[in-house]
């Protein structure tokens, strides 16, 4: 009981860590009107691990604050990434290519009125969704699969005793 326990916080902290540190470093890309968040490739994670679902959510809110965002942004465009996590777990046993639907949906839903009255982007929010919506569909759908397809094979050695 004892090795789960400690296992499922190693994997959260690694995946918290990783996603703070894309967000960070890629800072240019991960915040404004047009962002394409490397991190979001790691909302497919839910579906090896439910240590996943906390830690995506931790990383993010820790990704936002640490790269300037503001308290609307922090809170809501966290939550969103918290939401699409859930909804990526609960979709584990369908197909891979539905597991990153949630986070796009999401996201795309949720950030544009934080863009919107949080920093005052004059875009209206339908083309900000369009904008949101491409970048969740190249981060979660594109090389959140990718990741998928590359961390399916190691499931069992890296993942080991999840559902």
């Amino acid at each position: 009981m004892q090795n789960k326990k400690t296992l499922y916080l190693a994997q959260a902290g690694m995946i918290a860590a990783i996603y703070v540190a894309l967000t960070v470093a890629f800072a240019a890309f991960s915040f404004g009107e047009v962002q394409v968040r490397l991190a979001e490739a790691l909302t497919i994670l839910p579906v090896f691990t439910p240590a996943a679902v906390p830690s995506l959510f931790v990383g993010c809110l820790l990704g936002n604050i640490l790269g300037g965002a503001v308290l609307p942004d922090i809170i809501f465009g966290s939550l969103a990434t918290l939401l699409g996590a859930i909804g990526t777990r609960l979709l584990r046993d369908r197909s891979p290519y539905l597991a990153p639907l949630p986070p796009i949906a999401a996201n795309t839903i949720i950030v544009p009125w934080v863009l919107k009255y949080a920093y005052g982007f004059e875009l209206p929010i339908p083309v900000m969704m369009i904008s949101v919506g491409v970048g969740e569909v190249l981060s979660c759908g594109v090389l959140g699969l990718i990741l998928y397809f590359a961390l399916r094979k190691r499931k069992d050695s890296l993942f080991p005793n999840e559902e």
